[in-house]
């Protein structure tokens, strides 16, 4: 990440847990998860839609939706 106050920032959130887990185990750390963490009550409303979105009514089940994002997020280069 570019942006070292982001990165770097420890708030008790779960996102900073998250991070911070994931950190320790080695496992690289998705920088949504640092904005997250950075500003938790400017991310509230994202958070919100993006459950919504996976796990909300939809002719799609959610484990067809995650298949789908996983496969995006595949070929974008990006983690899932």
């Amino acid at each position: 990440m570019h942006l070292h106050d982001v990165e770097h920032q420890h708030n008790q959130s779960p996102w900073g847990a998250a991070a911070e887990s994931m950190a320790a185990a080695g496992i690289p750390v998705s920088e949504i998860l640092h904005l997250f963490n950075f500003k938790p009550d400017r991310t509230k409303f994202l958070a919100m839609w993006t459950q919504e979105v996976m796990r909300g009514p939809s002719p799609l089940s959610p484990g067809q939706r995650e298949l789908i994002a996983a496969f995006t997020s595949r070929q974008r280069n990006c983690l899932f």
